[in-house]
């Protein structure tokens, strides 16, 4: 069975019973923004807003998708121009972001900062204010539902990139996020533990925008942007975007091997 087919039936509606979150009434509006980096604009996004429940940012190596993602997260501050997720501006109220937006990076050890499960899961909950006790008793009431019972002693470490990976998931969690912004979350899973996770991820009633170079796990989205040195190329449908897209990976791979 293909990832495509797979997934098929978690890209769509929240499964019977899942947990519902409040989703963003503005979403992600990019405003006139602007990025650099060493002088060099990265991102140049005059109008942007991301409302759909399910969004896919596709496009080659260096083309803007992960700095997106870190501008949408205020962990990486626009040049010019404003950001907002549900009404938040992204500097000037950074600090109120991570109960509305959660970032999980591609390897999980530049997000792990505790050596036990239970100590991850729970620090979000502890920075904005919950009793240690209560934010404990949060996280281990979390990862029971997930599947996880018995996993908060255990060191981190320990644990495969899949499960590392999903530690990192649960812990954004813990806080409720509206959104999640997922920068190539699966790339360096082997394919069960990637189809594994993407199934436990895409059954989650929070809106998500994924950075991926995998097309099949995204065919079902509601919407694909194509990023492009910084800047949208195409915006659309996935059965008219991608098609698109792998031949111009095609082209640029014959290219490649003719130069």
């Amino acid at each position: 069975m293909g990832t495509r087919s797979f997934l098929r039936r978690w890209n769509g509606a929240p499964p019977a019973g899942a947990a519902t979150v409040a989703q963003p009434d503005d979403g992600i509006v990019f405003d006139d923004v602007e990025a650099e980096r060493g002088g060099r604009v990265v991102l140049a996004l005059p109008a942007l807003s991301l409302t759909e429940r399910r969004i896919a940012l596709i496009g080659d190596n260096g083309s803007g998708k992960s700095t997106l993602l870190r501008v949408a997260n205020g962990l990486l501050q626009p040049s010019r121009g404003h950001v907002t997720v549900a009404g938040l501006d992204t500097v000037a109220q950074r600090r109120e972001l991570p109960g509305v937006a959660g970032f999980i990076f591609q390897n999980p050890d530049h997000q792990l900062i505790f050596p036990t499960v239970g100590e991850e899961v729970a620090f979000g909950l502890t920075e904005r204010g919950m009793a240690p006790a209560e934010a404990r008793r949060q996280a281990l009431a979390l990862l029971a539902r997930h599947g996880c019972d018995g996993w908060a002693g255990r060191n981190v470490n320990d644990l495969s990139g899949g499960q590392r990976q999903l530690v990192c998931v649960l812990a954004v969690l813990a806080t409720d996020p509206a959104v999640l912004l997922m920068d190539e979350p699966f790339s360096s899973l082997d394919l069960p533990t990637q189809l594994a996770l993407a199934r436990r991820i895409m059954a989650l009633p929070q809106q998500i925008v994924l950075a991926t170079h995998d097309l099949d796990l995204v065919a079902d989205f509601a919407r694909v942007i194509w990023l492009e040195a910084g800047r949208v190329r195409a915006d659309g449908r996935p059965a008219d975007l991608l098609p698109a897209y792998r031949a111009h990976a095609i082209a640029a791979a014959q290219d490649a091997m003719s130069a």
